[in-house]
């Protein structure tokens, strides 16, 4: 149960509404991380902005490993709700439940490739410890991987955003919705 005042589709008016039929088009649902924000309408455009140019654009990085990266910084923060909306998208590009469940037990290494182990030991490590990778060259590994510049820079991307959008979540009071992410556009 949301721990501030939302306004619902019916309810909402002007540019609210107009923002919602936009999401609505685009992404196929509304997403509760987004109404979550409806007392600041523009603030769910430049997230949605922000969340598409970092999840969507064009990357070295697969829409799996973003997906997948998105997954495990949810889960090391603990944010159910964002771990379960972008498993469901992460498996939609995997099709392999029982790899997905074994990501988010921490239990995929023999599953995943050396690649994607060092973008998911990335992302633990700067969700969990932060201060850590100011004074350690963290990249390293990941350019061991074959990662680029370009890539590490959209994988710290991927994590800070799920960071931004955890503490969102987690602090003010979003369940997973009843149909579990079903019906986005992914």
């Amino acid at each position: 149960m949301p721990r501030i005042n939302v306004i619902g589709y019916p309810e909402a008016n002007g540019r609210l509404r107009e923002i919602y039929d936009q999401l609505l088009e685009k992404r196929g649902k509304l997403a509760d991380v987004h109404k979550i924000q409806s007392l600041r309408p523009e603030s769910i455009v430049h997230h949605m902005d922000l969340y598409l140019e970092i999840m969507f654009s064009r990357s070295p990085l697969s829409r799996a490993e973003r997906e997948m990266i998105a997954v495990v910084v949810s889960v090391a923060n603990g944010c159910f709700y964002c771990q379960t909306h972008h498993a469901i998208a992460l498996n939609h590009y995997w099709k392999d439940k029982e790899k997905l469940e074994k990501l988010i037990r921490n239990d995929a290494s023999l599953l995943i490739t050396p690649r994607e182990q060092s973008l998911c030991r990335y992302a633990h490590s700067l969700t969990i410890e932060p201060e850590k990778h100011e004074k350690r060259n963290f990249t390293l590994e990941l350019k061991k991987a074959g990662l680029d510049d370009h890539a590490i820079l959209d994988a710290t991307l991927v994590i800070a955003y799920f960071n931004f959008v955890n503490r969102i979540v987690l602090s003010l009071g979003l369940e997973v919705e009843k149909d579990q992410g079903k019906g986005y556009k992914y």
